[in-house]
């Protein structure tokens, strides 16, 4: 408009400055003629321009997204710890003075090689009493059954030195098993963790000699919500993070489920076994996630999009193009599951479809036919 005004006043002031000379007359209604074509271009490209700028500003303002056909996986996520069963602390079983300790720490030892000797010179001793007795025993019996085979025994002698010779060598095994107690063997192969055995200082029942771990094979252990129980099931893929060790993820699967729901937290156990391990140590931290559903052609849009109604009926808005216009349309779905920030929706010929424009910000109170315009 402003342009305009200023066209007419050069117009006017121009038409002053020629006065009444016939002359210039034809020369002024030629400025004139070519300054309204002038005008009426400035016009046109003025209403343009405010029809664009009206039209820009029609509609609600929202982000959009667009609906897929992808592989759509749903994980359970818990929090889980790294255990071995083959990690223990060994005690001596019997007291006494230590007289060697034959392993260091870190060393792989093999199932029944040595690692600690008590001393047992008491036992050694009864057991060389025991056999000098037996050796008599075995000869007093000896004669009494040649005695009783003669007919020059009794019965009853020949029985007793039996039942004597028995019990010495019921003793020697007793004292052999003793003597045993007294040198401490590993029970399985493994790595000698920890050394608390000194040479010299007493062994007791009650005080550790050394830590045996070993760590080949672990489980990661998990407690999970009882509500998933019907989800999980043996085989299911596991993906197990370490976040010590820089988010490491490992994949097992699940090698066992509890048949115990705990009464305290509602909760049972999850198990997945990792074999060959090289990396991991018992007591870490673990972080579970089981996928407990995958769709390898799911029909995915973002979970924000999806919305309820008072029916608790699950609805998204599409944005349609009618002419120049964005419109948004009401579409009913199934929703299947949702997870990180993804839903899946279950594909029916009458609703929605892959391609299809969502509105995902700003869906909230749209309403059918509601004009919009894309951030």
């Amino acid at each position: 408009m402003k342009t305009r005004i200023a066209i007419i006043l050069l117009v006017a002031l121009t038409l002053a400055s020629c006065g009444k000379s016939s002359n210039d007359l034809a020369d002024l209604k030629s400025k004139r003629d070519t300054l309204k074509k002038e005008l009426a271009d400035i016009e046109k490209r003025i209403e343009k321009l405010d029809t664009a700028q009206s039209a820009s500003s029609i509609g609600l303002l929202v982000s959009i997204d667009t609906a897929r056909t992808s592989v759509f996986v749903h994980e359970i996520d818990v929090q889980g710890s790294i255990e071995t069963e083959k990690d223990v602390l060994i005690n001596s079983e019997s007291g006494g003075l230590i007289r060697a300790v034959m392993v260091q720490e870190g060393q792989r030892v093999r199932k029944g090689q040595v690692l600690v000797q008590i001393d047992a010179d008491m036992v050694v001793a009864s057991i060389q009493e025991v056999n000098t007795a037996i050796e008599f025993a075995e000869y007093n019996y000896q004669k009494q059954k040649e005695l009783f085979e003669q007919g020059l025994g009794s019965e009853f002698q020949m029985q007793q030195a039996k039942s004597n010779l028995d019990n010495m060598r019921s003793r020697l095994s007793g004292l052999n098993t003793q003597r045993g107690k007294f040198v401490i063997t590993a029970p399985f192969d493994g790595v000698v963790d920890q050394v608390y055995a000194r040479v010299g200082a007493m062994a007791g029942p009650q005080s550790p000699v050394l830590r045996l771990v070993d760590n080949r094979e672990i489980k990661v252990i998990a407690d999970v919500s009882e509500r998933l129980y019907s989800r999980l099931a043996v085989g299911m893929p596991i993906q197990v993070e370490i976040p010590s060790l820089s988010d490491t993820i490992i994949p097992i699967s699940i090698s066992q489920i509890g048949n115990y729901i705990h009464p305290t937290n509602r909760t049972f156990r999850v198990q997945g076994v990792l074999k060959n391990n090289k990396l991991l140590l018992p007591n870490m931290l673990a972080r579970m996630k089981i996928s407990d559903y995958t769709n390898e052609n799911a029909l995915v849009i973002p979970s924000e999009a999806v919305l309820r109604d008072k029916d608790n009926n699950s609805y998204v808005y599409v944005a349609v193009k009618e002419g120049k216009n964005l419109v948004a349309k009401r579409f009913e779905v199934d929703l299947v599951e949702t997870y990180n920030g993804q839903a899946e929706i279950r594909i029916s010929p009458e609703g929605l479809r892959a391609g299809m424009t969502i509105v995902v910000k700003g869906a909230k109170g749209l309403s059918d036919n509601d004009l919009l315009r894309i951030k």
